[in-house]
C-alpha cells in the first residue's frame, strides 16, 4: 500500500531513507534548513522543502499532520530533535519515528511519544562487529536481546547435504526459515529432506551465541 511520509533532516541518514522511500513507490516529503540538502535531494523524494521544521505553523502549512509517517532523522541538534518529535505527536500523526544518538535521548523521545527510536550509529557498529567475527553474515535482525533472525552464506561443511542429516537444531541450536538460492529464488520453511547448495544464503533464527558455533 502506497504510504505518505515525512523525512525531517537531510543528512546521511534522513537522505538515505528519504530516497529508499520514494524508490519503493511511496510519497515522501523531504525537509531541511540547508539549501543544498533540500537542492540535492529533490529530483528524488516527491517534494523537498527548505525549511524550519522547528516552527509548528511551517508543518501544518506543508500538511504534514495529514501523512502516515514521519521520520525525525536529524540527531546532533538534541532540542530540535526532541521538540519536532513532540509537535509531530501532537499534531496527530499516526506514526512518528525519531533518530537518537544516546540511550538517555532515546529514553526522553521514547517519554515524548516517539513510537520507534533508531540508534543509525549504534547499529551500524554492531552490524560491523558481527561481520567482523563471522565474515558469512549477510544481515541481521534483532528480535529480542537474546535472539535474531540472520542470512548467513551456507558454511562450506553444510553444502550437498540435507538439513535432516545436518540436524541443525539439535546440534547447533538454529532454525532455518528460508534458504535463498541465487537472484529470484527463495525456499521458505524447507524441509528435513531439502538439499543446501554451494553460494545458498540460510535465513535463521538463533540465540546470538548459537552463531559461534556455525563453521566457517
Amino acid at each position: 500500500m502506497r504510504k505518505q511520509f515525512a523525512v525531517i533532516g537531510l543528512g546521511r541518514f534522513g537522505t538515505s531513507v528519504a530516497k529508499t522511500l520514494t524508490a519503493l513507490g511511496h510519497e515522501v516529503l523531504a525537509l531541511d534548513k540547508n539549501e543544498h540538502a533540500v537542492h540535492d535531494i529533490m529530483n528524488d523524494v516527491t517534494q523537498a522543502v527548505q525549511a524550519d521544521a522547528r516552527e509548528e505553523e511551517t508543518l501544518r502549512a506543508l500538511g504534514v499532520r495529514n501523512l502516515d509517517v514521519a521520520v525525525v532523522a536529524m540527531g546532533d541538534d538534541l532540542e530540535a530533535n526532541i521538540l519536532i518529535t513532540l509537535m509531530l505527536k501532537e499534531m496527530g500523526i499516526p506514526y512518528v519515528v525519531a533518530k537518537a544518538q544516546t540511550a538517555q535521548h532515546g529514553k526522553v523521545l521514547e517519554k515524548i511519544g516517539a513510537d520507534k527510536i533508531v540508534y543509525p550509529e549504534k547499529d551500524m557498529g554492531i552490524r560491523l562487529a558481527n561481520n567482523l567475527i563471522r565474515t558469512n553474515i549477510m544481515d541481521f535482525i534483532d528480535l529480542s536481546l537474546d535472539y535474531s533472525i540472520f542470512e548467513v552464506i551456507a558454511p562450506a561443511k553444510f553444502v550437498n547435504q540435507s538439513i535432516g542429516t545436518l540436524r541443525l537444531g539439535a546440534i547447533y541450536k538454529i532454525n532455518v526459515v528460508a534458504i535463498k538460492r541465487g537472484m529470484d529464488q527463495i525456499l521458505i520453511a524447507p524441509g528435513a529432506n531439502d538439499v543446501i547448495e554451494e553460494k545458498d544464503i540460510l535465513v535463521i533464527v538463533c540465540n546470538k551465541k548459537a552463531l559461534l558455533r556455525l563453521p566457517d
